[in-house]
């Protein structure tokens, strides 16, 4: 098994500036928008866009971080659930809500973050960002935004290093 590189630090962060502009141009600007990162990685890369976004727009986006586990449908499958924090120190009534996760593979996390973001309220709109589609869904929900597809074999793993957590960015392929 050897590992195959998607994205390297540069190409990392090149493919984040280009989500936050997309997001921007979406969206007509950042007003009304709000950034929720799922643990773990999502949170990383949603600072970063909302860094971006300050630099660009001179706005500070609200951030929240969600914890998914309690919505996972696979949750009496885990050995144990370690339920981490979800902090949304904002309303979600109303808003754009930009929900921002590292890897999009079934489709079920996604799932659950909406399950937990709606529990909250009752957003205007919840696009979906994500650094990598990998593809194979199980469930009807595609990105709004994503930084690059790559349809994976089922073998392979898509793994996202972020200096933050791992001490290195790259995107890379396990398995291939």
């Amino acid at each position: 098994m050897s590992n195959k590189t998607l994205l390297d630090s540069k190409a990392l962060q090149r493919t984040i500036n280009r989500i936050t502009h997309e997001i921007i141009e979406k969206n007509h600007g950042s007003r009304n928008l709000s950034l929720i990162g799922i643990r773990t990685r999502g949170i990383y890369l949603a600072k970063r866009i909302q860094k971006n976004i300050k630099k660009i727009d001179k706005v500070e986006l609200p951030l929240g971080i969600l914890d998914i586990t309690m919505y996972r449908d696979d949750i009496s499958k885990l050995k144990t659930a370690e339920i981490k924090k979800t902090e949304i120190p904002f309303d979600v009534n109303n808003k754009i809500i930009i929900l921002i996760d590292d890897v999009m593979h079934t489709g079920r996390t996604t799932r659950a973050a909406i399950d937990a973001i709606m529990d909250l309220g009752r957003p205007k709109k919840i696009q979906l960002a994500v650094l990598v589609d990998r593809g194979d869904r199980e469930l009807p929900i595609h990105p709004d935004y994503a930084g690059l597809s790559y349809t994976a074999n089922p073998e392979e793993e898509v793994l996202v290093k972020l200096k933050e957590v791992d001490g290195r960015d790259e995107v890379i392929i396990v398995g291939a």
